[in-house]
């Protein structure tokens, strides 16, 4: 078909026949030039997908020349109609010209061009028109083929012309909505500058941001783009310093490319750590917000990072990191960079000494979030320092990377105090927990004898004070003894008093074999002495060596006064009288105390979150009572081979280290160490 379309039929009609004038055979065949007009559409295509021509300019060629064809085309055939019409003069161009087949061909094509346009655009008919049936009804149907070709081509025009103010369109529809939104809601004018600000320069940067484009492609080759585009950069930065390339290629391939514009808060303060970003090109300032008015710390530029420190220590950022300029970011998400960290060991730890050893670079300009007591720039970041600093602040988490990465938790510092004094004397409850996790020493002392158990107990931190003591009695029976004697040899009657009231028992032994007692009465403590004997310490086979036997006589009968024996009254159903100056008072138990008991162990009601209401009781005067009326109060069946433990779930022997308003819990049966 290519090569019929291509023959001259006219020429070799000619040839062989020597008339100038087809037949019609020769001009059907003439109409195979049409064909042609396939290779006309397929060059528009690849022009159109050509990015060396605009695209707006290739489609408006397009859509004149199929104008121009069609209207050419309607022509020659109204021309053919007016020809072959047998009656002279009877026709739409015989009527202004009957001689019409004389004229120049030049002036007849004109003609029928001029036609063809004014029925087309509908401007006609005035000095051309219809003139017989024939010539009527190709008007009728060329007319209504003209109304698709109009709406062809005004629907093609108006895409091209919308299609080219789109973003102008919708950045008008977005401001328009800003300005409703403004006076709707009465903002003030500042802030309405501001919004306003912002959407233009949005507007302006969008066009800068390749991320979805990049995102239509490959995973391989979106891999390539951004190790061609960002791994130079990504090199640069201080935290992945000494980093292999195997983990800085998995972090750039989950990095996020983004264009930020001028004054956008990138990350607000205390704000929660959920990205952290690296700087491309452009600048970010680092804004303290003190109320209503900002300070600007300092400025970050190109392969500076920020967020890392919110993000590695897990808390709120300390304040807002603002775009100066017109920035791009890599944004990098918390728990990738946490994930890439923990790939590899050596990484790892690489990682956590490059950010260590910033932060004492950041802390000359006060917007370290560690802040580092001591040591020099040059130190290696592997030092005590580091663990102690994140002990202090109480970064539970951070200290369990640093940990992780095989940092010694029993390092000490140039006094001898460990992160675990360190995170005892400041009640850092969690912190604590982590350093145990990772097999710390808890008896460790520092230079001045003071264990973890010390520094939490004299800085009145209880709860820390009885998770060190689990621990610690577990491993070494004279815990309780070693603490008491420390607070008699020191004369620390606050101190003592405290562990008093944590049930240690005021007659145990240190690893020599002494109690506070002996200890107290060796260094001469009088008012030590007195408390202790007050508190009802053993005073049998004790030297009196120093004190006059006035006052130790005296002491013994305070305390014989203190802890006189109590006469059970049977019918008071146990219920004991105490004289003291004539004066009469009845309770119930040696010590007056009230308790609380509970159904269980206080592990398992945990895990099972149950909520069984316990009984709230007077305390009896032996363990055997406490059983016996938990059975009656709780519904327990059998009790003799009941234990009684408190909320840690310590089993309690004896009735003597019970306190009051204790919670304390009956179990039946002995409970599975493997549910523990």
């Amino acid at each position: 078909m290519d090569v019929a379309s291509t023959i001259p039929f006219e020429a070799l009609g000619y040839l062989f026949t020597g008339k100038s004038k087809m037949s019609v055979s020769y001009s059907l065949l003439g109409l195979l030039r049409f064909w042609r007009l396939r290779r006309v559409k397929q060059l528009f295509i690849r022009l159109e997908k050509d990015i060396r021509f605009p695209y707006i300019w290739v489609r408006c060629a397009k859509l004149l020349a199929v104008a121009l064809f069609l209207v050419h085309c309607a022509g020659c055939l109204y021309y053919l109609l007016a020809d072959l019409y047998p009656h002279q003069g009877k026709t739409w161009l015989g009527s202004i010209n009957p001689n019409f087949r004389h004229t120049s061909l030049w002036i007849r094509y004109i003609s029928a061009l001029y036609w063809s346009i004014t029925t087309m655009t509908t401007v006609g008919y005035g000095d051309l028109h219809a003139v017989n049936t024939v010539e009527m009804i190709f008007i009728i149907f060329y007319m209504l083929f003209n109304l698709g070709l109009t709406a062809y081509i005004i629907g093609n025009m108006t895409n091209l012309v919308v299609e080219g103010t789109r973003r102008t369109m919708e950045f008008r529809n977005s401001i328009e909505a800003a300005s409703n939104f403004v006076s709707r809601n009465r903002l003030p004018p500042r802030l309405k500058e501001q919004i306003l600000a912002y959407m233009c320069l949005r507007f302006k940067a969008e066009s800068l941001n390749q991320h979805q484009m990049i995102e239509q492609l490959p995973k391989s080759i979106c891999k390539s783009i951004y190790q061609h585009l960002f791994l130079p950069t990504v090199e640069k930065v201080y935290l992945f310093n000494c980093v292999s390339r195997e983990i800085l290629l998995l972090l750039v391939a989950k990095m996020k490319a983004e264009y930020m514009p001028p004054r956008e808060d990138v990350i607000m303060q205390n704000e929660a750590p959920d990205d952290v970003y690296i700087i491309v090109s452009g600048e970010v300032e680092i804004v303290d917000c003190e109320g209503e008015k900002e300070i600007v710390v300092g400025t970050l530029q190109s392969t500076d990072m920020f967020g890392e420190i919110g993000a590695l220590c897990c808390r709120p950022q300390r304040f807002t990191f603002r775009t100066k300029t017109l920035s791009q970011l890599l944004r990098l998400r918390t728990s990738d960079l946490i994930e890439a960290m923990q790939a590899k060991q050596e990484d790892n730890v690489s990682m956590l000494k490059n950010f260590l050893h910033q932060n004492k670079k950041l802390k000359d300009l006060k917007i370290g979030d560690l802040i580092f007591k001591g040591g020099d720039e040059d130190e290696d970041p592997n030092m005590s320092i580091n663990l102690l600093s994140v002990a202090g602040i109480g970064n539970a988490a951070f200290l369990e990377e640093l940990l992780k990465a095989k940092l010694d938790p029993d390092i000490g510092d140039s006094k001898g105090r460990t992160p675990l004094h360190i995170a005892a004397s400041n009640g850092h409850e969690d912190c604590v927990m982590v350093l145990i996790k990772h097999a710390c020493n808890i008896h460790l002392r520092d230079l001045n004898g003071n264990t973890a158990l010390w520094d939490a107990i004299s800085s009145k931190h209880h709860s820390v004070f009885r998770i060190l003591y689990h621990y610690a009695a577990i491993s070494d029976p004279f815990t309780a003894g070693d603490l008491l004697c420390t607070a008699a040899k020191r004369n620390d009657i606050e101190v003592m008093e405290e562990l008093l009231r944590h049930g240690l028992n005021v007659d145990a032994k240190d690893r020599h074999g002494l109690t506070a007692l002996q200890i107290a009465m060796a260094e001469n403590h009088a008012d030590m002495v007195n408390f202790l004997v007050m508190k009802g310490a053993n005073v049998a086979n004790v030297s009196t060596h120093g004190l006059s036997c006035m006052n130790w006589n005296e002491m013994v009968q305070n305390q014989e006064i203190e802890h006189r024996i109590t006469i059970l009254d049977s019918n008071l159903n146990g219920a004991s009288k105490r004289m003291e100056g004539g004066h009469e008072e009845k309770c119930h138990g040696i010590n007056n105390l009230r308790v609380s008991i509970y159904r269980g162990h206080p592990l398992v009601r945990k895990e099972t979150c149950c909520r069984e209401p316990g009984r709230l009781i007077k305390l009896p005067n032996s363990l055997e009572e406490l059983k016996k009326i938990a059975g009656e109060n709780l519904r327990i069946s059998d009790v003799t081979n009941a234990t009684v433990t408190n909320e840690e779930g310590d089993e309690i022997d004896s009735i003597e280290v019970i306190r009051d308003n204790d919670k304390l819990f009956i179990n039946e049966s002995p409970i599975n160490s493997t549910v523990l």
